[in-house]
């Protein structure tokens, strides 16, 4: 499929933070829930030892991802762990329910920028799931920053650019229906902007559609690094994996 760039609600300055937390929150629910990035735990680790420090600097984390379930895969190995979860919009209540489940996790309040991220932010760089809000100059920006500052990252996308996750995503205000009583801490404004005022569902579901539309290729991330300014001095791998039948995108760059 030709991959299309149309907008997504969650990344507009005007749409309601408190609408944008719900997203991510069920995002967030559904991730930990079934475990779906179990997969990429051998990549994470591989990027942790090549960073030189057991600090992972999460960037445009939402709601905070499938963490919490990647920490308890990854503290028997790693007993200093430290994640710190930050966003462009960050999710601060979010933020601070991970960290107050577990001591791994820190978090900024400020508004940080995937393309430029601050120096004193040093660790092994992630993305979850975000990859792909980026149009095609910017996601390359990215890598870019990495590599002109020395520091290892991984990418890692939920989905791919097909006509199956496209009707995966058709089906998602179904689950939203279904998860949201469960989704804590329990908010009243989750219950009204889900159920009677349907906001929420409808927005998730647009934005679903439009990742997939989003997606980078294995293919095309390749040739992102292959334009990189001194990306040869580093060591690129690119593909897929997969466990109990969900299938990670993945990037994988570190110094040689």
């Amino acid at each position: 499929m030709k991959r299309f760039h149309l907008f997504e609600f969650e990344d507009q300055e005007w749409f309601p933070a408190f609408i944008r937390n719900f997203g991510t929150d069920f995002l967030q629910f559904v991730s930990n829930k079934a475990d779906f990035y179990q997969a990429v735990v051998p990549i994470i680790k591989k990027g942790i030892v090549e960073s030189g420090s057991e600090t992972i600097i999460d960037l445009a984390s939402g709601g905070g991802g499938g963490w919490q379930r990647l920490a308890q895969h990854l503290k028997p190995d790693h007993p200093n762990l430290k994640i710190v979860l930050t966003d462009f919009y960050p999710n601060i209540p979010a933020f601070k329910e991970m960290q107050n489940r577990e001591e791994v996790f820190d978090y900024n309040t400020t508004s940080i920028n995937a393309l430029d991220v601050p120096a004193n932010l040093k660790g092994f760089r992630t993305q979850f799931l975000s990859f792909h809000h980026f149009k095609e100059a910017d996601a390359q920006r990215i890598l870019q920053n990495a590599v002109n500052n020395k520091v290892p990252i991984g990418i890692f996308e939920g989905q791919e650019r097909t006509i199956g996750n496209l009707i995966k995503n058709v089906f998602s205000p179904i689950f939203i229906l279904l998860a949201t009583p469960f989704i804590r801490p329990f908010k009243f404004s989750r219950i009204l902007f889900t159920y009677f005022i349907p906001i929420v569902p409808l927005f998730v579901l647009w934005d679903g559609v439009v990742s997939v539309l989003r997606t980078y290729t294995p293919e095309e991330m390749t040739a992102m690094t292959e334009r990189l300014d001194d990306g040869d001095s580093y060591h690129w791998e690119i593909g897929t994996t997969k466990e109990k039948g969900i299938l990670i995108q993945y990037l994988l760059g570190y110094p040689k």
